[in-house]
């Protein structure tokens, strides 16, 4: 009895060593992030007012406002989303459901690694070569959005996948008892169970294609356009191209005006991710397993 209860507290006493280490981990890992957003306020705050939002760039871009880069911003995410979730989610239900264990799936899934980890100024290059040469799409939100969806894909499809997975077995084999085909399976039972881990990927993407700089701006983005964008074969702004050109290449800026561009980029990121957050957890609640 006493040599169950020794080890019982040596155990106790492991866990909290665990538990103070992790603890320790973690708030190394927020304090930048806290660090970050409270100079972001604090700098850029002055900034924030309605003019700022919703007027045009002024006195070569040292005054005034950013909604054609907020507008265009907002026109490449979700562009860059229609354009990679199907795919993406696409690829994963192939690869989860259909694919066997053979050379063919072992290359598609060596090539979706590679692709996540080529630099995004490669990415830049291909987007250029294939959407506005070769396909002849112009330097324009199509080509930029395209682009971006490239690069984001294999985030898409690695989530896809691993959620699919995460649906039990049994939920399949009673569907298939029942008489239902593999896709009736998929379609009905697999895919609504495996939403809300699709989100992941979702809010993944939108974070990584709202802050690419480089891709936009060979493929589609522009410094300055004095109107905002009719279709997607326009050019646009953008605000990770906006802020790069007003702390790098804009004389006289006032101090807070790059640190405002970088709060609202941030705020439209931290938004987009809060309702696809949301809208995980409401359906997350609904699962009966």
């Amino acid at each position: 009895m006493f040599e169950a209860t020794s080890i019982n507290h040596h155990n106790d006493q492991v866990q909290l060593r665990y538990k103070i280490v992790f603890g320790v981990m973690l708030v190394i890992l927020i304090i930048p992030v806290v660090a970050i957003l409270f100079t972001l306020i604090a700098k850029g705050s002055h900034a924030m007012s309605w003019p700022f939002l919703f007027d045009d760039p002024k006195d070569g871009m040292t005054a005034g406002g950013i909604f054609p880069a907020i507008f265009g911003t907002i026109w490449l995410v979700v562009v860059s989303l229609l354009a990679s979730v199907p795919l993406g989610v696409a690829a994963a239900i192939y690869l989860s459901e259909y694919a066997p264990d053979n050379l063919l799936t072992r290359l598609i899934n060596l090539a979706t690694i590679n692709l996540a980890g080529v630099p995004s100024i490669v990415h830049a290059l291909f987007g250029v070569g294939a959407f506005v040469v070769f396909f002849k799409f112009g330097t324009s939100i199509l080509a930029a959005s395209l682009t971006l969806a490239i690069m984001t894909l294999p985030v898409v499809i690695v989530s896809s996948w691993e959620s699919l997975q995460s649906v039990p077995r049994a939920f399949r084999e009673a569907c298939w008892n029942m008489g239902a085909t593999r896709w009736q399976t998929i379609w009905h039972v697999v895919l609504p169970n495996a939403f809300t881990g699709i989100l992941t990927g979702v809010i993944l993407q939108v974070s990584r294609a709202a802050g690419e700089t480089a891709p936009i701006m060979f493929t589609g983005a522009a410094m300055f356009l004095p109107f905002l964008p009719n279709s997607v074969f326009d050019q646009t702004m953008a605000l990770a191209l906006h802020l790069f050109v007003v702390a790098t290449q804009v004389p006289d800026v006032p101090e807070s005006l790059p640190f405002g561009v970088a709060l609202v980029l941030v705020g439209i990121v931290l938004l987009m991710n809060t309702v696809a957050i949301w809208i995980r957890m409401h359906l997350r609640g609904k699962k009966k397993w």
